[in-house]
């Protein structure tokens, strides 16, 4: 194991358990306050907490009791770590800043600028080596940030929203970068653009309140929601209840059918995930048998481009701009959402 991380910080709430394997690139999902940015400052020096202990390829960065205890500088950790602004040396050319960390190690000049060098070559940036960051494009100064963090081989390294201010056009070179890089080396990510967890990350951590609440590999967390803030980020609705003998009852009080990926006891905790694009809605009460009922009041009608979501308390629902005109919805309209069953997946939580 790379890294064995625990750590609480008692004023912000944190209190988190971690480990991230040889080689495993792990995503830390969760709304705005989760305790994202605290798990990356405790890990990187930047932050002391009021307990707990880490361990870096058997080497221990601190061990904290009351307050108390060994505590590894930030410099001398081996962790790099890359923020969402690239935040060169404007002083310095590219190849320089690439070299400063393995400088800053004692490596001598020559061998630090031939692992500079390599890096470079490795994002694929050697014809900037003599620029000055003025000088690059937002993409380029990120790619340059990358094989900064890298040349001076940390044993982890901690990425926090690295595409976020990144234009569109550029984010996916950026993404197939990093791809290559982070192949077989400890690392963690920040991120809430759930593209970064599929295409970079082995496992998924979800966060809120400063706990973990959901971890595991990336597609069974992303695909099998537990919690709202996942489900949200891959565009699903989930419904949580418990399995009954014909259904599942949901804890608002309804009961669904949906296929399930497995047998799913009666009395297990069970979530429900539909697409809102598999989800109809209507102004009168359906008849038909066999679909999935529930009724509510709309709380939102948000254009989205060439479809219109509409929700209620437990669902939504993406319909044409059309039918939104010819059922005269607005916020406060009583409506039935209805969804077949097998438009539905059952899987236990």
């Amino acid at each position: 194991m790379s890294l064995e991380f625990a750590a609480s910080v008692g004023d912000r709430g944190f209190d988190v358990r971690l480990s991230v394997a040889a080689g495993e690139t792990v995503a830390v999902l969760g709304p705005n306050g989760a305790g994202k940015s605290t798990l990356l400052s405790v890990l990187a020096g930047l932050l002391k907490p009021d307990a707990g202990h880490a361990r870096l390829h058997g080497r221990s960065l601190f061990e904290i009791v009351d307050g108390r205890g060994p505590w590894v500088q930030p410099h001398s950790r081996g962790i790099s770590l890359l923020a969402q602004d690239a935040m060169l040396f404007p002083h310095l050319s590219v190849l320089d800043n690439v070299a400063f960390g393995p400088r800053s190690l004692g490596v001598a000049r020559h061998e630090a600028n031939s692992r500079a060098h390599a890096w470079l070559e490795r994002v694929d940036a050697v014809e900037l080596a003599g620029r000055r960051p003025s000088q690059l494009s937002g993409g380029q100064a990120q790619r340059i940030a990358v094989a900064r963090a890298l040349a001076s081989e940390p044993g982890l390294l901690l990425l926090d929203e690295p595409m976020a201010a990144l234009d569109v056009s550029v984010a996916p070179a950026i993404r197939r970068m990093l791809t290559d890089v982070l192949r077989d080396r400890a690392a963690i990510i920040v991120t809430h653009d759930v593209l970064d967890a599929y295409t970079l990350a082995d496992r998924v951590v979800v966060m809120e309140a400063g706990r973990i609440v959901d971890v595991g590999p990336t597609r069974q967390v992303l695909d099998n929601p537990s919690n709202q803030f996942a489900a949200a980020l891959v565009a699903l609705n989930l419904l949580v209840g418990t399995s009954a003998a014909h259904g599942i009852d949901t804890d608002s009080g309804h009961r669904v059918r949906a296929d399930s990926t497995e047998p799913i006891a009666v009395g297990v905790r069970t979530g429900v995930a539909i697409r809102p694009t598999d989800v109809d809605i209507s102004t009168v009460e359906p008849t038909a048998t066999g679909l999935n009922v529930v009724p509510g009041t709309l709380i939102d009608v948000e254009p989205r481009g060439d479809i219109v979501r509409v929700r209620i308390a437990d669902l939504a629902a993406d319909v044409p701009p059309s039918v939104v005109a010819r059922l005269d919805l607005v916020a406060g309209t009583p409506v039935w959402f209805t969804f077949r069953p097998s438009d539905a997946v059952a899987y236990p939580v």
